[in-house]
């Protein structure tokens, strides 16, 4: 059956530990948050070794290493957790042999974690039955719009929160859907609220007044997750603000070249493990990255940087007249649209 993430925790809570797991969906911080809760179930089982292969773009694991440590005995008699990173979801026709004959006689010392970034109904097969039959399957799929006030109000009861419908749905406005943004927020709450106090309306506003404006580190995460539309809002709002583009530009033209870094690294088959660290990537946003690494290769990359060169150029008043437009704002957006959905929006041109 498949689960929820939070079901799944709900059930690891009460013991419901299993020989293999598989977290996937769209929604990183469900998946991460589920995972975590694995993670903890396990060394409380006494899994105190922890073994990692990740799937990077087009360079898959070692199979036949993967697959040799499920047979192998765990050093000083230990239990371990194997994990696997699928950050496209599919593990080929190899990798899908490999978890299927661990399913079919899981070794009582390892567990098996899988997790992916995206997932479909067609992503699943014999390998992921093979993991529901003798473990659990969870799928954080993205939150709707419509659901969103549910789940902000149930991770503020979590937290120990109170609030009011009208003070939930401030919330809800201030985050446009970005739930790792709500974590934080609702993480927040829990040190300024008063013990015991029902936060209405008036309350929630003045403890998230900071969250009140989309500041560029939220416009930069849509335009990496592909979310052209709340580009376009939270830029307008920016924009309605009085923010400055020269302002906005410098984190703009930083994240467009480590996305420029990480690209390179991917094509020629390097460790993007070790480039994410090097990058001082935090997990978190690592799935953000490989969405957007998967839209475009290296070289769009540099046309992207390249492209915030010219953004600079017109904001400072020294456009190149009948080739770039004269309003730094449009230009920025069209940038980040591009960045999002590369075949929706033109660049500008080449420098």
């Amino acid at each position: 059956m498949e689960l929820k993430p939070e079901q799944l925790v709900a059930q690891l809570r009460t013991g419901g530990f299993r020989p293999a797991f598989l977290i996937a969906g769209p929604e990183p911080l469900r998946v991460l948050e589920a995972a975590d809760a694995v993670r903890v179930a396990a060394r409380q089982e006494g899994f105190t070794e922890r073994e990692v292969y990740d799937a990077e773009g087009q360079r898959e694991p070692d199979w036949s290493a993967m697959a040799a440590s499920f047979r192998a005995p765990s050093l000083f008699a230990s239990r371990r957790l194997i994990e696997l990173r699928l950050a496209t979801g599919k593990p080929g026709k190899e990798g899908a042999q490999v978890i299927t004959e661990f399913c079919e006689d899981p070794p009582s010392d390892v567990s098996l974690l899988v997790t992916a970034g995206d997932w479909s109904r067609q992503h699943g097969g014999k390998w992921s039955e093979a993991i529901a039959r003798i473990g659990h399957v969870a799928v954080a799929w993205a939150v709707k719009p419509h659901e969103l006030t549910g789940w902000i109000e149930q991770r503020l009861r979590t937290k120990g929160l109170k609030a009011d419908h009208a003070a939930v749905q401030i919330l809800t406005d201030r985050v446009e859907g970005n739930l790792l943004a709500a974590a934080q927020e609702i993480d927040k709450l829990t040190l300024l609220a008063e013990e015991g106090e029902v936060l209405d309306a008036a309350r929630m506003e003045s403890l998230v007044a900071d969250a009140a404006r989309f500041d560029v580190f939220r416009v930069i995460d849509a335009a990496m997750n592909g979310q052209s539309a709340q580009v376009a809002r939270m830029l307008a709002n920016l924009r309605a603000e009085g923010e400055a583009v020269p302002a906005l530009l410098g984190m703009v033209i930083m994240e467009l070249q480590r996305g420029a870094a990480l690209a390179r690294v991917t094509e020629r088959g390097g460790n993007l493990a070790a480039e994410f660290k090097a990058q001082r990537v935090w997990e978190t946003k690592q799935p953000m990255y490989k969405r957007a690494l998967q839209r475009h290769g290296a070289a769009r990359w540099d046309v992207f940087v390249a492209e915030a060169g010219r953004v600079d150029r017109i904001a400072k008043g020294r456009p190149r007249i009948g080739v770039e437009p004269v309003d730094p704002w449009l230009a920025l957006e069209r940038l980040l649209l591009a960045v999002a959905d590369g075949k929706a929006v033109p660049l500008l041109g080449t420098p």
